[in-house]
């Protein structure tokens, strides 16, 4: 199916909680060392904390079906106050993941709303980054490279220590199996439209460069 189909599909109409619940649990990934604790909220508390903040501030309805976290940064130094973070919904389909990632930069909290990712600085919430990869339909924390990986349909995107460390080229025409990762190379598939199968592709880690197939 064509991406743009595919994305139509996907319903952005808004939901109940008791719909969303339905659609899909949350996951909790916290691999990478962080310095934070948080919680997802089934819904939005009635009294809000002082530090409130809205991912992303111009969202249109941004509290319908939106993942609403409590988030209380653990510094060394200068401890800051705990925050909710409301987070738009992307998708509202049951392919597309939903929760909290540690990520490899430990002050940053990965948040994700229905294939929608924000990477929030908790010692500084106003600051964060959505992604521009959407949907994103799986991720994948890959410890030895320090990187956590967000798939999308066609591409996947590597988050490092210092941000966005690279954006692969189109490794499919619709969709991505991941395999293993052996000495930074990533073993994958993805489907070929002119063949109309799965093919076999190697993925350099370090740099996002496809590698010739063996």
């Amino acid at each position: 199916m064509d991406s743009q189909l595919q994305g139509a599909a996907m319903s952005r109409q808004p939901e109940t909680p008791h719909e969303r619940a339905a659609i899909t649990s949350p996951t909790i990934d916290l691999s990478f060392p962080h310095r934070w604790q948080a919680e997802i909220l089934a819904i939005r508390p009635p009294i809000l904390p002082v530090r409130h903040f809205i991912y992303p501030a111009q969202a249109e309805e941004v509290e319908r079906g939106a993942l609403e976290v409590m988030v209380r940064p653990q510094m060394d130094q200068n401890p800051a106050p705990p925050f909710l973070a409301t987070c738009a919904l992307g998708f509202r389909d049951p392919a597309v993941p939903t929760g909290i990632w540690s990520a490899p930069e430990p002050e940053k909290i990965c948040a994700v709303s229905g294939g929608y990712v924000y990477l929030i600085d908790t010692a500084a919430p106003e600051r964060f980054t959505m992604l521009t990869l959407r949907p994103v339909l799986e991720i994948r924390a890959v410890l030895s490279e320090s990187l956590l990986l967000f798939v999308g349909h066609r591409s996947i995107l590597a988050w490092g220590s210092k941000g966005q460390a690279w954006e692969s080229g189109k490794l499919s025409d619709e969709g991505l199996t991941l395999g293993a990762v052996d000495n930074g190379i990533l073993h994958g598939k993805g489907w070929e439209m002119m063949s109309d199968r799965e093919t076999a592709f190697l993925l350099d880690l370090r740099s996002g460069t496809r590698l010739p197939s063996k």
